[in-house]
């Protein structure tokens, strides 16, 4: 009751208007540009106009440079990330010079290429206007906007008080250089320079070639806000610009990009920034059948990433799928016949779901915090074997049988925790996750690990109390594989399933989001 009441509370629903010709096949062409972001080097001395334009012309230089490149190979839509324009770290005062006032397409229908003269200070928004234009593509950029807004006596006024707001902003143009779609991010992430909407933005548009977008920006992806109501409107194809710094062992990035597309059963455009003193890299075309996805590696050269590929219209208004197929937010069972590479995540189909495991005797438990959550373990002692682990009444099973490579000597644990997150962000969680800990003791469990030689098949699974699970396993070098299988019942349990693993385990997870708890 709770969900359904919060989707009309303090909410703006918008979807871009105007004719749209239906689509003319089942797929198309999408690309996403992993940046590597030309910075200002001091963020926080605030920028003339004139000053900030020459710095953020570099960086549309690149992107006009890709979207010819990615216009030569078909792509239908470009998906360039977070902050890609001027960078990060500044203050509300240093950004100003980087502000432009973005029109309400809702409200005002303006093409800046066509027509540079009715806005001022549009620099940015015509030149971007111009590339979809000349390369006849959807172009969606992320920008920073500046907005009015009238200053109040009421001491509850969300106004700031220099009486303007400035929003982490994506931008969508049409192939002609419409302006068609503008969200404003709703959960910030140490963002100085910005301000939280006064009210939560659902915001979608319409293409010629695949139906209806949704968009978010990085944090969003976590939070009920906008991204469990597009998913409960039916939305199932979402644009992500992110500016993600990887943190394992839950959450690199495309780990969970690849988690929230399976277990959200959605398509997921994600481009990220490319900056290695941030630990920044990881981007990808995520469908809930195939998936092609970059992830940098130790000593690989900083540069930008293009990803072009095909991938399945989902939405069922013009894809002609059934209303079961409508429904976000739901898992299905899915099989990986394709090996994974370094550039690849594996395609999926259908598969009978595997029995629930019994319920054995558990080995003895400890708590060791896992990004900054205490996580109750329990060790995986044997070759193979059937553990359980609780943290309170939510439980985590495990059937497994470990291929260790010669002499290989490397400890794993079975963890669960539910409970609510509280650093660097609020939000509730039911997890269940095998990891492999970062040296023999115990202690060691949580920790970051990037490699592992021990090879795994297992069945995992949890009773969640939520429809929101993420399914992910990450393999030695951040190399993503997909579960062989995954399954929901009607009482909340989600097992997955994988054997024959490429490489070494070093994560397995289900990552439940309780939205629902999330104020509490």
């Amino acid at each position: 009751m709770f969900l359904l009441v919060a989707l009309f509370l303090g909410v703006y629903l918008a979807s871009a208007v105007g004719p749209v010709k239906p689509v003319r096949d089942s797929s198309f062409v999408a690309a996403v540009y992993e940046h590597k972001v030309i910075l200002n080097p001091e963020p926080h001395v605030p920028l003339s106009r004139r000053d900030a334009l020459r710095h953020m012309q570099k960086n549309l230089d690149i992107y006009e440079e890709q979207a010819a490149r990615a216009a030569r190979e078909g792509a239908q839509i470009l998906v360039f990330p977070e902050d890609g324009l001027q960078g990060f770290n500044y203050t509300r005062s240093s950004i100003s010079g980087y502000l432009e006032t973005i029109p309400d397409p809702q409200r005002e229908s303006w093409n800046p290429c066509m027509e540079p003269g009715r806005n001022g200070n549009t620099e940015v928004l015509q030149r971007l206007s111009c590339m979809a234009r000349r390369y006849n593509l959807y172009l969606v950029a992320n920008m920073a906007d500046l907005q009015p807004c009238p200053l109040k006596t009421d001491p509850s006024s969300s106004c700031p008080s220099d009486g303007r707001w400035q929003f982490n902003t994506n931008v969508v143009f049409s192939s002609d250089g419409l302006l068609v779609a503008r969200y404003h991010k709703h959960n910030l992430y140490f963002e100085k320079a910005f301000d939280k909407p006064p009210q939560s933005e659902i915001i979608t548009f319409e293409t010629p070639f695949a139906g209806r977008f949704g968009l978010i920006i990085c944090f969003d992806i976590l939070f009920h806000d906008p991204t469990g109501i597009l998913l409960e409107k039916g939305v199932r194809q979402l644009i992500y610009p992110t500016a993600w710094m990887n943190q394992l062992p839950l959450l690199d990035t495309i780990q969970f990009q690849r988690a929230f597309s399976l277990g959200a059963n959605v398509t997921l455009l994600a481009a990220n920034i490319r900056n290695d003193r941030l630990i920044m890299t990881g981007s990808g075309i995520h469908s809930p059948f195939s998936a092609t996805c970059h992830h940098a590696s130790k000593g690989d050269p900083e540069e930008g990433r293009l990803l072009v590929a095909r991938v399945p219209v989902l939405d069922p208004r013009w894809a002609g799928q059934s209303e079961d197929a409508e429904e976000g937010g739901g898992q299905s069972e899915r099989t990986s016949p394709v090996p994974a590479d370094s550039g690849y995540c594996r395609r999926d189909g259908r598969v009978d779901r595997p029995p629930a495991p019994s319920v054995p005797p558990s080995n003895p438990a400890f708590t060791s915090s896992m990004m900054h959550d205490p996580f109750r373990f329990v060790l995986l002692k044997e070759t193979e074997g059937e553990l359980k682990v609780c943290d309170g009444t939510f439980c985590c099973h495990l059937q497994y049988r470990r291929l260790p490579r010669g002499n290989t000597k490397e400890l794993y644990a079975l963890g669960a925790f539910a409970g609510t997150h509280t650093v660097n962000g609020r939000y509730a969680l039911q997890v269940c996750a095998v990891v492999r800990c970062a040296a023999l003791e115990s202690s060691s469990c949580g920790q970051e690990v990037e490699e592992a030689e021990s090879k795994m098949d297992f069945l995992l699974k949890g009773t969640f109390e939520t429809r929101y699970v993420y399914p992910s396993v990450l393999a030695s070098g951040l190399v993503l594989e997909q579960p062989e299988s995954v399954a929901t019942a009607a009482d909340g349990g989600v097992t997955m399933k994988h054997s024959n693993m490429a490489g070494g385990l070093v994560t397995a997870c289900l990552y439940g989001r309780m939205y629902h708890l999330d104020s509490e």
